[in-house]
């Protein structure tokens, strides 16, 4: 494996479950951040948002993206705001090749609105909340390297096509 690949979008677009497969796939290992950052502090993500805040979430993002970017050889799932960060994006870039997951509002709403772990969008956001994030959003996330149209699209397809673009990285 040329480069760490990382896996960047919104919220319930697939980033864990394709980076998954795709580590599988490269056999090598593969980094969930959110997962890091909740194992690390005992609580869910919600709970460090609502305990602790965005601003303390953010910062141990941060740490422990930037720690594990360092890493040879391995997929990382970002969670659904750390491309936002500009310290980590230029790290990426530095060391990675980042693909965009993009799905259309409508399927991320309905994926989303059966996962009550979402702290930006709770359980009584609307699918125009989770339009007002995208839009937000959506000019950081085009600064990925590849932009991945998930749209009817299944897990499978994803990761083979973004295992064709990257094996001719």
């Amino acid at each position: 494996m040329k480069k760490n690949l990382v896996l960047t979008g919104m919220m319930g677009v697939g980033k864990s479950s394709v980076g998954e497969d795709l580590s599988r796939k490269l056999n090598t290992g593969f980094k969930d951040i959110d997962k890091i950052i909740e194992t690390k502090l005992s609580l869910s993500i919600s709970d460090i948002f609502e305990k602790k805040g965005e601003k303390f979430f953010r910062e141990i993002e941060e740490k422990e993206t930037l720690i594990h970017l360092k890493d040879e050889n391995i997929v990382i799932a970002l969670g659904g705001g750390a491309f936002m960060n500009e310290k980590i994006r230029q790290n990426i870039k530095k060391f990675s090749a980042s693909f965009w997951l993009d799905l259309n509002n409508k399927q991320i709403f309905q994926r989303i609105s059966v996962n009550k772990k979402r702290p930006l969008l709770s359980d009584k956001s609307t699918e125009k909340d989770v339009e007002k994030l995208y839009e937000e959003r959506k000019g950081i996330y085009s600064l990925a390297d590849y932009k991945i149209n998930c749209n009817l699209k299944n897990r499978n397809e994803i990761v083979k096509e973004i295992l064709k673009i990257y094996e001719n990285i």
